[in-house]
């Protein structure tokens, strides 16, 4: 399987919001990375469903929208309807996580958990089955730019051996601090797809590092 390469609209020109979601369309990269956040799950606050919707106008890729919110329950069918193909709830937020997974199934979406750098992996030993994603945060949530957290690179190889050894058809992500090196360790650990924001939209040639992260699993 081919590595995936998810690009965080976070980090574009808001002001020039269609270009670089063309830009996206027009390389090598997979998916959009689209983060949602409210300001009280995290310290900071992005994207509603009019941007959410606006991105899905113009993408050609799918939409892989990542809920950094409270009570992500109240939110899925909105976020289908303004055109998430995957989404992914944190485990930190699902008081009844195997109850927010159904819930994404059933409004036809692919589902993801992400886990926080300070969670363990093996809290998702009783829904890993269910998944269609774990999604690793290599730098604690909100922000765009941070150093990326070295003990990610053990926590995707912990996440492979639980998908494993339960049969899921889970791929690995991983979020935050995304670039050539920690990117070719996290591929080496098993990552299946990557996030990258600033590394990206902050490069002199988007495409082309679209185009070096991919071939990290050649």
């Amino acid at each position: 399987m081919e590595l995936i390469i998810s690009p965080s609209v976070l980090s574009c020109d808001f002001a020039n919001i269609q270009r670089d979601v063309e830009l996206i369309n027009e390389s090598k990269a997979d998916w959009f990375h689209v983060d949602v956040m409210d300001g009280v799950f995290v310290p900071n606050i992005s994207f509603g469903f009019p941007v959410v919707e606006a991105i899905k106008k113009h993408a050609k890729k799918p939409l892989d929208v990542h809920l950094m919110i409270q009570q992500p329950d109240n939110y899925i069918n909105q976020f289908r309807d303004a055109g998430a193909d995957l989404l992914t709830v944190h485990y930190e937020a699902c008081t009844h996580l195997h109850r927010t997974i159904q819930a994404i199934h059933s409004a036809g979406m692919k589902a993801g958990v992400a886990v926080n750098p300070h969670t363990p992996v093996d809290l998702l030993q009783e829904v890993i089955e269910e998944l269609d994603l774990v999604l690793i945060m290599s730098v604690n949530p909100g922000f765009g730019g941070q150093k990326f957290i070295k003990n990610a690179v053990l926590k995707v190889e912990q996440a492979k051996n639980l998908i494993h050894q339960r049969g899921s058809r889970a791929l690995v992500e991983v979020d935050g601090g995304v670039n050539l090196s920690t990117g070719r360790e996290l591929v080496l650990a098993g990552a299946d797809a990557l996030v990258a924001g600033s590394f990206v939209f902050g490069s002199d040639n988007p495409k082309q590092t679209i185009q070096d992260l991919k071939v990290l699993k050649a």
